[in-house]
């Protein structure tokens, strides 16, 4: 890999250690979690990879190579606030590690990232190959939860993301061949094995060109919106709430909705029909993908693609026209945007056998629409993979 190469030559020596956190896909559960709803994603075999060694200053030195600054900081001296660059995500784990385990070893790392930024959830799977790395110098031993929980806090407190827990929950419990089923209410949670009928698959991913930071996006916006909804539902039927930040719509059951709905302002009424359809999606999927109707599977998370669409009202017209694209594709099972749709990817579920003209096919479409694109755009095929693991 490019980054021990990169690290050799900072260095003068190979690194000791090597970390890597897959991205995630989630193709039924979108922009519930952090409402307490149900999600349905996995790690990919594409991702981060940490090569790095341990420090006895306590000094932590970053190189990333997909940006040119570097960073360095002391573990007892973190920046109370974020810079505003690449490494807070960084910053952000060690802050939130070193309050729970008060930190000694620093560690000195070259970043590498797989694929390009955007609807992978990069930022989580940065935060968690690096806090897994800080940690093991360390001699700290996360457990998974810890983990999700840490890397989750750290993005919610340093970074400004108000996250729910799908990106790291995947990115951590997934397992290879297997879909990660995630209940966030509860947090019960179950792996949904590839059955022996199922048809052939592959994930492809298709790189809009445009990359987005959530933080900027309407992303926190839509989580407000969630939550105004969720608030009015429980005035409206006389039941028990509490904080508005601690309000959630899985907190409000579907026939309240259905009978309090019409009073909604039509955004938040857009945002819950979204959630509770969603929900409805997943468990759909779940039990599709164990009978090993790869149709219906994809068939769900068309449907949740164009409800993100028309109810959630995220994606910007480039991810609109690569999901479009997807629609009209033959070989292409299903398809949505990755992440938050504002800017970023769609992933689709392919078959394997049509791979080539699929990837001939979307490219040629989408370019003659923005053919100022043609060198940003980039499309993968993926696996479904297992979560973090370290190789020392």
């Amino acid at each position: 890999m490019n980054c021990d190469e990169k690290y050799k030559e900072l260095y003068n020596h190979y690194p000791d250690y090597h970390a890597f956190c897959g991205y995630r896909v989630a193709p039924l559960g979108a922009h519930v979690d952090h409402n307490g709803g149900r999600i349905l994603g996995c790690a990919i075999d594409k991702g981060i990879h940490i090569a790095y060694g341990k420090k006895e200053n306590g000094v932590i030195e970053l190189q990333s190579l997909q940006f040119p600054k570097r960073a360095q900081f002391h573990v007892r001296e973190i920046p109370e606030n974020k810079i505003g660059d690449w490494a807070d995500h960084c910053r952000a784990a060690a802050k939130e590690l070193n309050e729970k385990y008060p930190l000694r070893y620093g560690v000195s790392a070259v970043i590498e990232g797989k694929l390009p930024i955007g609807g992978l959830s990069s930022s989580a799977s940065v935060i968690i190959a690096f806090l897994t790395a800080l940690a093991s110098v360390n001699n700290i031993k996360l457990g998974d939860w810890e983990t999700i929980m840490m890397a989750k806090a750290a993005e919610n407190n340093y970074v400004g993301v108000n996250c729910g827990k799908l990106d790291q929950s995947c990115e951590v419990l997934g397992r290879k061949n297997s879909w990660l089923y995630l209940d966030c209410l509860d947090d019960s949670n179950a792996i949904i094995k590839t059955p022996d009928n199922m048809k052939p698959y592959k994930i492809a991913i298709f790189f809009s060109g445009l990359e987005r930071s959530l933080a900027d996006s309407a992303y926190n916006l839509r989580q407000d919106e969630c939550k105004a909804a969720a608030y009015n539902l429980l005035a409206y039927a006389g039941m028990t709430y509490g904080k508005f930040k601690d309000t959630v719509l899985r907190d409000v059951p579907y026939n309240v909705y259905e009978e309090y709905k019409d009073r909604l302002p039509i955004n938040f009424r857009k945002r819950a029909e979204h959630f509770y359809s969603e929900n409805e999606r997943v468990i759909a999927g779940v039990d599709a993908w164990k009978q090993g109707d790869l149709k219906r599977f994809g068939q769900l998370v068309f449907e949740s693609g164009k409800s993100s669409i028309e109810n959630y009202e995220c994606g910007c017209p480039e991810l609109i026209s690569l999901y479009n694209i997807m629609t009209e594709t033959d070989g292409i099972y299903g398809g949505r945007f990755s992440g938050a749709g504002f800017k970023g990817c769609c992933m689709a579920i392919i078959d394997p056998d049509k791979s080539e003209e699929i990837m001939a096919r979307v490219k040629e479409k989408y370019l003659s629409i923005y053919p100022e694109l043609k060198e940003k755009y980039t499309a993968t095929i993926c696996s479904l993979a297992d979560g973090i693991g370290v190789n020392l």
